[in-house]
């Protein structure tokens, strides 16, 4: 049974470095979906102020987690960057994909809450709001896509920045933290400068150990408030939840607007429309929301049989 639950805990980690590493549906939606979303913050709410036994416990997890997390991201960023700027408006469908069929599965889990208190549903709009206007006054406006190349101070301090709230987009399901990357110019510009670095071309190390502490801020800074918010106000959070997924299609429409080539020129690429829209990757999108939503369920049902042997 211990090897069974190792691999299903590696798998839920390959599954959320899929989706932490393209724009569209985070890392924590996938958790969210595959049903282990508290067992995952709570491992890291208890590793930052548990006690020693918690500590130890959280810790295990995750790193059971972390390696199947990192087989799936180092699997992602190795073929990524290509595919993803010679195919972006397929890709761009697959997210909208993502998007529109992982909300229903959002309402369906969490249906009992959100009956329990509908006012808190004002939320829902404040989250695609906010998503919005971020996007529109950034990706939408006329904010450049950031080169990592010849880094000044300024560059060390936006990367930092746009890596702690990367990661809390990460870890909340709602908007991913890559679509967020996406929208401040960084997304390939980080993708491209990781996958330097795993071919041993380390004149990209100073930036990302710089992000990699933006992360670890952004952790400590949001773990610990979504835990109280979750078993505070787990309606109105989950409401901004889905606001966020909402706002998160305009993200995502706009973000073939960002691409730039290898000299960080924008390629001039218009945004995602109906024209340019793909309905086979939409739907092969939904089936793999679909699917992980059936992982869920079935690791639930198999977790309820073993209680109650």
């Amino acid at each position: 049974m211990k090897v069974k639950q190792l691999i299903m805990t590696m798998i839920n980690g390959f599954c959320m470095a899929l989706a932490d590493s393209v724009p569209g549906v985070s890392g924590g939606t996938v958790a969210f979906l595959m049903g282990f979303y508290d067992d995952f913050i709570g491992s890291l709410n208890d590793l930052l102020v548990g006690n020693m036994a918690a500590k130890k416990k959280a810790l295990l997890y995750l790193i059971k987690l972390g390696v199947g997390w990192a087989i799936g991201f180092i699997a992602s960023v190795l073929v990524l960057t290509a595919v993803f700027e010679a195919h972006i408006y397929n890709i761009s469908s697959l997210f909208i994909g993502f998007i529109l069929f992982a909300i229903p599965v959002v309402v369906y889990e969490e249906r009992d809450c959100l009956k329990q208190k509908p006012w808190t549903a004002f939320t829902l709009l404040i989250g695609a709001a906010g998503v919005a206007a971020l996007t529109y006054f950034t990706v939408g406006g006329s904010t450049p896509a950031v080169s990592l190349e010849h880094p000044g101070v300024g560059t060390y301090i936006y990367v930092f920045v746009a890596g702690a709230i990367a990661i809390c987009a990460m870890v909340l399901p709602g908007i991913s933290g890559s679509t967020l990357l996406l929208i401040f110019g960084l997304y390939i510009s980080v993708i491209s400068a990781i996958k330097a670095t795993l071919t041993l071309d380390l004149q990209y190390v100073p930036l990302l150990i710089c992000f990699g502490l933006g992360i670890i801020t952004g952790i400590v800074s949001i773990v610990r408030l979504i835990r109280i918010a979750l078993e505070k106000w787990r309606s109105a959070t989950v409401y901004l939840i889905i606001g966020m997924m909402l706002g998160s299609l305009y993200s995502v429409v706009m973000g073939p607007a960002t691409l730039t080539d290898e000299n960080k020129q924008p390629l001039g690429l218009a945004p995602l429309s109906f024209s340019t829209f793909s309905i086979l990757f939409f739907v092969i999108g939904g089936v793999i929301i679909l699917g992980m939503q059936f992982l869920g369920a079935k690791k639930r049902s198999d977790t309820d049989k073993e209680e109650t042997v």
